[in-house]
């Protein structure tokens, strides 16, 4: 009965990843639900219930490119952030939705790679990473002594996304032009929006879009999802963990 209870659990787990989830993933979210197992049970019990996940292989990135010398790249890999809101990444990325391409831009709190703002719309402006990093800001509470890291793309670039950065006094990093693991967090995170979330045939319509990538970010990705930057816990959990400490302290 014991084995068959645990295997109950991993299903519903991983029916609630749409299959994304893998051994490693299930048994820190088993762990987490008070059921202590290890990968091997994990796998063990997944090979039982015909589960198999569906994760792409490694992306080869190339390593190429000039810092635009007006905005330096400061943040240089520097991945590791001890505290919340002291640097953002943001990227753009697509999704197809009623008849058309949209474009998707986000913005992740480096320190515990949890996502606080997001933006969809049916042009890739700047308007587009305007939108996403205001809602960021507004549900942050407007952090001072902040740093904002994104590609080389024209919208970061601009006049109208710079001025916002300026007016919060946020301070502005680019990567290196074409060189993807400088902002790398962004894209594993779009990598796993789409082998894990996102319909093979795209979306309905743009609020269907809008309103499951939402649910991914906000419900799944935030507080379901073991994230192994932060040990296999979850970036809303390991970030409520830092706050606890640093309240201690």
């Amino acid at each position: 009965m014991k084995r068959i209870r645990l295997r109950i659990k991993i299903m519903e787990l991983f029916n609630d990843s749409r299959g994304s989830a893998g051994s490693r993933t299930l048994k820190d979210q088993m762990n987490d639900a008070g059921f202590p197992i290890g990968r091997f049970k994990v796998r063990s019990l997944m090979r039982e219930a015909g589960l198999k996940s569906r994760q792409p292989g490694p992306s080869p990135y190339k390593k190429y490119g000039q810092a635009r010398v007006d905005i330096p790249n400061l943040l240089d890999r520097q991945f590791d952030v001890p505290e919340p809101n002291k640097v953002w990444c943001g990227d753009i990325s697509y999704v197809w939705a009623g008849d058309r391409w949209h474009y998707l831009a986000v913005v992740m709190d480096l320190c515990t790679r949890r996502v606080v703002g997001s933006a969809i719309s049916d042009k890739p402006n700047a308007q587009l990473v305007i939108d996403a990093l205001e809602i960021a800001l507004e549900s942050r509470g407007y952090p001072k002594g902040l740093m904002f890291h994104s590609d080389q793309g024209s919208q970061y670039g601009s006049r109208r996304f710079r001025r916002v950065l300026w007016r919060h006094r946020v301070q502005q990093s680019m990567s290196r032009r074409g060189n993807c693991w400088d902002n790398s967090p962004m894209e594993r995170l779009f990598r796993s929006l789409k082998s894990e979330w996102v319909p093979p045939l795209g979306y309905r319509s743009l609020a269907a879009a809008k309103a499951d990538i939402n649910d991914y970010f906000m419900r799944y990705y935030n507080w379901r999802r073991p994230h192994a930057a932060n040990g296999g816990v979850s970036p809303g959990v390991a970030e409520n963990q830092i706050n606890l400490v640093s309240k201690i302290a």
